[in-house]
C-alpha cells in the first residue's frame, strides 16, 4: 500500500513541534509537503520535504491526499474550507474554529464533500489520560462521582514578542488555547453533560485576552470540573477522581510535550524506540481503596503515551475506512462547550445544553 501523502500548513509552535515530528513517526504517511510562508526553519528542519510558499502550491501537488491546518485559530476555517473545496482530506488542529458557526459550516462541507474531516485532540494519547480511562473503566472506583482536570502552568511575565493567543481577538486566550485538550478529555469519558456553569477571567496585570477558567460540567451523579492557569508556581493535581470505593490521584504531566518542544532529542523515522511516552515512577498516580474502612493505597503504573496514535488512526480511516476517533460530533461538541463557557462566564449563570445540529 503507497504511503498517504501529507501536506502540512503552517509551522509555527502547531506544525513544528506537534504535527511534523508526529506525521513523520507514522507508518504508511509521508510528510511531502510543509507550507511555510516565509523564513526557512522548515527546509532547515527537513530538508527533504517540498517546501510550499502558498497555499495554492502545495494543492499543486495532487498526489497530497490529507491537508493538515496548524495555522492561528482564525484562519481555520478558510483554509479548511479551501483544502475540502479541493478534495483533500483534513486534519484541523485544535480548537478546529473560533465560533460553533464556523464548525457546522465545515462539517457540512466535508458531509458534501464526502471527504474527512476531523481535529487534531492528541491529548487523548497522553499516558496519565490513558491511565484514567483504564482505571474508570476497570469499576475500579465504582460509581465515579467527581472528576478533576487541570493544566496549570507558571508564565507571570509577558512574553518578548506576544503572539496571536495573547491578543485580543477572536479565537485567543487560553479557553480556546488548552480549553480544547480538557474538554475533550471530559466529554470522551462522560459525553454531553446537562448543565455548564463557567467562569472565563484574567489573572496577570498586563494580559489581553483569557489567562484562567473553571468549567463545571453537570451529569446525573457525576460532576466534571476543570480549571487552567498560567500563575500556578506549584501546580495541584492534574487528575483527580472520586469514586464510591475510592479515588485516584495523579500529578505531573505526560513527558511527550516537553520533548517535542525542544527538551530533549527528537525521534527519527518511525521507529521511536520501546520507552517513548514513558512516565518515572517518582510520577504515577495513587489508587486509594475504602477496602471496608481500613483504607489500601497503590502506586498505578502510568500507561505509555504516543501521539502517533492519532494520525495513526487517521491513516486507517483514509485508506481503510475505519471510523475516525475524534468524530465531528465530538468535535462539534468541543466547540459547543467552549462558546456555553464564555457565555456563561459573561452572564453569571448556569446553561442548559443544546446539541448542535449540522
Amino acid at each position: 500500500m503507497p504511503n498517504l501523502r501529507v501536506g502540512l500548513i503552517g509551522f509555527g509552535l502547531a506544525g513544528e513541534s506537534f504535527h511534523a515530528p508526529i506525521i513523520r513517526g507514522v507508518p504508511g504517511m509521508e510528510l511531502a509537503c510543509i507550507l511555510q510562508r516565509h523564513g526557512s526553519r522548515a527546509h532547515e528542519a527537513y530538508p527533504d520535504v517540498r517546501i510550499a510558499r502558498s497555499l495554492e502550491d502545495l494543492l499543486s501537488d495532487e498526489s497530497i491526499r490529507l491537508c493538515v491546518v496548524a495555522t492561528p485559530n482564525q484562519s481555520h476555517l478558510d483554509l479548511a474550507r479551501r483544502c475540502l473545496l479541493a478534495g483533500r482530506d483534513v486534519v484541523v488542529d485544535k480548537p478546529f474554529t473560533t465560533t460553533v458557526a464556523e464548525a457546522v459550516e465545515l462539517v457540512r462541507l466535508a458531509r458534501q464533500q464526502k471527504r474527512l474531516l476531523t481535529v487534531y485532540q492528541n491529548r487523548r494519547w497522553d499516558g496519565d489520560f490513558q491511565t484514567v480511562i483504564k482505571i474508570v473503566n476497570s469499576g475500579a472506583l465504582g460509581r465515579v462521582v467527581e472528576y478533576e482536570a487541570r493544566y496549570e502552568r507558571f508564565r507571570p511575565n509577558p512574553p518578548a514578542a506576544a503572539g496571536w493567543r495573547d491578543h485580543q481577538e477572536p479565537g485567543s486566550g487560553i479557553l480556546f488555547d488548552l480549553g480544547p485538550h480538557l474538554i475533550d478529555q471530559a466529554l470522551f469519558l462522560f459525553g454531553a453533560p446537562q448543565f455548564i456553569t463557567a467562569s472565563v477571567f484574567t489573572q496577570r496585570d498586563w494580559a489581553k485576552a483569557d489567562d484562567s477558567f473553571d468549567i463545571c460540567l453537570q451529569y446525573p451523579g457525576v460532576r466534571a470540573t476543570l480549571r487552567s492557569r498560567m500563575l500556578a508556581y506549584a501546580p495541584a493535581a492534574h487528575f483527580r477522581l472520586y469514586g464510591t470505593n475510592g479515588s485516584f490521584v495523579k500529578y505531573g504531566m505526560d513527558p511527550q510535550e516537553a520533548v517535542l518542544r525542544g527538551g530533549g532529542e527528537l525521534p527519527q523515522g518511525t521507529d521511536w524506540g520501546p520507552h517513548w511516552g514513558e512516565e518515572p515512577e517518582r510520577l504515577w498516580g495513587t489508587l486509594a481503596m475504602a477496602d471496608g474502612g481500613s483504607g489500601i493505597e497503590r502506586k498505578v503504573k502510568t500507561e505509555r503515551g504516543d501521539y502517533r496514535g492519532f494520525y495513526a488512526n487517521v491513516r486507517d480511516a483514509i485508506l481503510q475506512g475505519i471510523p475516525p476517533a475524534v468524530t465531528l460530533t465530538q468535535a462539534l461538541r468541543t466547540m459547543q462547550t467552549i462558546e456555553l463557557a464564555r457565555q456563561s462566564s459573561r452572564e453569571q449563570r448556569t446553561l442548559p445544553w443544546v446539541e448542535v445540529e449540522a
